[in-house]
């Protein structure tokens, strides 16, 4: 049963609208997304402020993220998670404001940590959802979400680098602002408050007792499943400091192509996601896993293809096939997670969640600019092909060796308070 009493009709449209504002929203945080090292260069003071500052822009927010993210879920647990997505809106929407007159580096990262700290607004989009949905389809679900959020990088990324041809970067911002504030009150007018229903008297008191009490992480997946997550991220992350510089530099493009570019990654997602999340929809978890390492291996290849081409066109269709595979990655992992929590912690375990990808996206970037940085930014994508390989082989290892880890969700766990 579900956490609420939605009609199916209802909660159809209610994702609709989910949908629809994490496009609007994350799509304007995306619009700076590939411009930030660009920007920072010019404010720097000295090419060791600049590679710093570098890393620590993307790294920043998701430290923010990381560190509050438990917390907030479990907050939106006992007072639900429309407060949560609008708090977290009114945070992006006052942090981008100020970001817009920040004039040196420093300031800017200290922004972008407090934006990261007051904001996760994903975790709590996706909670709000999970609370409204058949638990059969939270695999497309996720899948959805994480097709508004892609698609939202695409326009974003193409969005800001037209704005930044033909006007200066805090205008950016401003227009990010502004975006993140109309959702803000989306959610407070458009989406009723609907919360995790009081305990059902025909539920036996022993069982919500112990429901309540139990740890997420004892008996279930969760913790494996987190890692391989973590692990695929990392190699994703490794191009993120590096990507606008480096396609600048290497096929001397304008930047809008170089949003193109960045936006072509999550066009390919978007793609894909749906199938995926159908394609894996029934199948066990083991069985999830060891096809996990096929899709590890796809990318190893063409990331390493990419690493290789000096055509920006085949450097763009590698990105869109790569981004097809990713697909299968976070949504599907993702769901299986929500799926071995008790519906009365959805929030704190997909926050727990969302703190780990932000663990995963800090180390693959700081991970990626060190390397570029001291090898060169022509090795890049030869950085993202061996990460990928390693997280194949770590993937087959926890397969093999740890199959308690991996238990396949119970259908008593499928099924929310």
């Amino acid at each position: 049963m579900m956490n609420v009493s939605v009609a199916p009709e209802r909660a159809a449209r209610l994702i609709h609208v989910l949908f629809a504002i994490q496009l609007v929203s994350m799509g304007a945080m995306e619009m700076s997304g590939p411009f930030w090292p660009l920007h920072l260069k010019e404010l720097s003071h000295s090419a060791f402020e600049s590679g710093f500052a570098g890393v620590a822009v993307y790294v920043g927010p998701m430290l923010g993220i990381m560190l509050t993210s438990a917390f907030w879920g479990r907050i939106g647990d006992r007072t639900g998670h429309k407060l949560m997505m609008i708090r977290a809106l009114i945070g992006l929407s006052l942090t981008q404001f100020a970001l817009a007159w920040a004039s040196d580096v420093w300031s800017i990262l200290a922004l972008r940590f407090l934006q990261g700290a007051c904001a996760g607004y994903i975790a709590p989009a996706q909670t709000y959802g999970v609370g409204i949905i058949d638990p059969l389809r939270r695999g497309r679900l996720f899948a959805y979400l994480q097709v508004s959020t892609n698609l939202g990088s695409l326009v974003g990324a193409v969005f800001g680098g037209v704005i930044l041809d033909h006007s200066t970067f805090v205008w950016i911002n401003i227009v990010a602002g502004v975006l993140c504030l109309a959702s803000a009150l989306a959610v407070a007018t458009i989406l009723p408050d609907v919360r995790s229903s009081r305990p059902n008297a025909s539920v036996q008191p022993e069982k919500q007792a112990l429901e309540r009490g139990a740890s997420p992480w004892r008996g279930t997946p969760i913790a494996g499943l987190l890692g391989v997550i973590g692990l695929l991220l990392i190699s994703r992350m490794f191009t993120q400091t590096p990507f606008s510089l480096y396609v600048r530099t290497t096929f001397n493009v304008d930047n809008w192509v170089v949003g193109f570019c960045y936006g072509m990654l999550a066009f390919g997602f978007v793609v894909s996601a749906a199938l995926w999340a159908r394609f894996f929809e029934q199948r066990s978890l083991a069985e999830t896993l060891r096809r996990m390492t096929g899709i590890a291996l796809g990318c190893c290849a063409l990331t390493l293809g990419a690493a290789l081409t000096r055509s920006v066109e085949v450097f763009v269709a590698i990105h869109f096939l790569w981004g097809m595979l990713l697909g299968a990655t976070t949504p599907v992992l993702m769901s299986l997670i929500s799926r071995a929590a008790s519906g009365s912690q959805q929030g704190y375990v997909l926050g727990v969640a969302q703190s780990t990808t932000q663990l995963a996206s800090i180390l693959g970037i700081a991970l990626g600019g060190w390397l570029t940085d001291a090898a060169g930014l022509r090795y890049t994508y030869v950085f993202v092909g061996v990460a990928y390989a390693m997280a194949t082989a770590l993937i087959l290892t926890l397969v093999r060796e740890r199959p308690a880890s991996i238990r396949a969700p119970t259908e008593a766990r499928d099924t929310p308070c």
